[in-house]
This record gives C-alpha cells, sequence and structure tokens, in this order.
C-alpha cells in the first residue's frame, strides 16, 4: 500500500498536468491560428484527466479537483481528515501549473482562464449542471473515492471532455476550482473566479442524494483502506 503523502503528491501532479495540458491547449490554440479549434481543447482536456486517472487513481483516486474531493466526502465516501491536504495539493498543483504556463507563454493574457461569454446567472447555472452531471457520472463508476478500473478513465475523461464541448463556449467548462483558481490567480483574471469556486461545489454536492436514489444504498459504501486515517 502506498504511505499517505504519496497521495498528496499524486493530487498535486495530477492537478499540474490537468492545468497545463488543457490550459496549455487553449493557449496553443490561440497563438496559432486555432491550430487545435474548440474540440481540440475539448479533447485535451478529456484525455489528460483519463491518463492521470489511470496514473495515480490506484495512489490517491484521481480527484484533480477539490470539489470532487468535496463531493467524495459529502457522499460519505472521504474521511474528512484527508479533505484539506487533498485541497491544498490540488490547488498547489495548479498555481505551479500557471506559473511554468506564464513562463512559457509570457505574451498570452489569460493562460486558459475561464471567462464566461454569458450572463452571471447562466454561468452559475450551467456550471452547476456541468459539475453535477461529472460527479454523478464519478460516483457511479469509482469505489469509495477512488477514480480507478478499467473503464473508469474513459467514462470520467470523456464527460469531462463532452462536458467542455458543449460548455467550454459559454463558461469555460471549469467544473473544478482548482482549473480555475490557477490560471485566475497568474493573469490577475479574477473578477468572475466566485462563480468556479461555488458553482463546482454546490453541482457536486448535489451528486450524492441523486447517486443514492438511483443507485440505492450501493451507491455510496466508504473505500476500506488500512492507510486512511481514522476518525
Amino acid at each position: 500500500m502506498y504511505p499517505i503523502s504519496n497521495r498528496y503528491i499524486a493530487e498535486s501532479i495530477g492537478t499540474f498536468a490537468l492545468v497545463f495540458v488543457g490550459c496549455g491547449a487553449i493557449i496553443v490554440n490561440d497563438n496559432y491560428v486555432a491550430s487545435l479549434g474548440h474540440v481540440g481543447v475539448s479533447l485535451c482536456f478529456g484525455l489528460v484527466v483519463m491518463a492521470m486517472i489511470y496514473s495515480v487513481g490506484n495512489i490517491s483516486g484521481a480527484h484533480l479537483n477539490p470539489a470532487v474531493t468535496i463531493g467524495f466526502f459529502l457522499a460519505g465516501r472521504l474521511n474528512k481528515k484527508l479533505i484539506l491536504p487533498y485541497l491544498f495539493s490540488q490547488f498547489l498543483g495548479a498555481i505551479i501549473a500557471a506559473l511554468i504556463l506564464r513562463f512559457t507563454f509570457p505574451e498570452h493574457n489569460n493562460l486558459g482562464a475561464t471567462i464566461p461569454t454569458v450572463s452571471v446567472l447562466n454561468t452559475f447555472v450551467i456550471e452547476v449542471i456541468l459539475s453535477f452531471l461529472l460527479m454523478f457520472v464519478i460516483l457511479n463508476v469509482s469505489t469509495g473515492h477512488m477514480e480507478k478500473g478499467i473503464m473508469a478513465g474513459v467514462a470520467v475523461g470523456g464527460t469531462v471532455a463532452f462536458e467542455a464541448l458543449i460548455g467550454g463556449p459559454m463558461t469555460g467548462a471549469s467544473m473544478n476550482p482548482a482549473r480555475s483558481l490557477g490560471p485566475a490567480l497568474v493573469s490577475g483574471e479574477i473578477q468572475t473566479l466566485w462563480i468556479y469556486i461555488t458553482a463546482p461545489v454546490l453541482g457536486m454536492a448535489l451528486a450524492a442524494p441523486m447517486c443514492r436514489w438511483t443507485q440505492g444504498d450501493d451507491c455510496c459504501l466508504p473505500y476500506q483502506n488500512e492507510h486512511e486515517p481514522k476518525t
């Protein structure tokens, strides 16, 4: 079994990869005449999530997202003692990725920050719905709080990709406070950051009761791990 500290390292690396690849794809698309296109950028986000689930899902669960961590806790699958270390690790990975993107692409204005093109209310509602759907899928394909297994990466990565396809032009399809916070802090684009901090948490909090209603008690069985901190 892996030491507890390995989980935090895995979450930092996984979230770093998500922001570096996903936001890097946005920057490359902006700088090189739409070389990737909206579909290409969306696929980059989905593919990096899938790759990280298969890489570190067996270590940390590959949350890569503070709202997912909170969602697992609210579903009764995650020990509360893991929440703050997971969140710190995820935010740290996202900020480091954004700093490297700033160093690599100093001419880019927002570093792929999530900036809405629709009203504040519509942005909030869309982010809540996208986050709810993502967490609903995660709860149904994971064991405890661990996103791992043959199909978990495909299911979750595919969900991120199709939600980015539909939501990207309107809200940026964040669904992830860390993904939004890193580029926003480094670029200074913080005007609507509060939406991307609060809406994903709310959407993912709503997924746990829906999972219970559809799957029954089997939806939220806790993951038993001898290295899990005890309450």
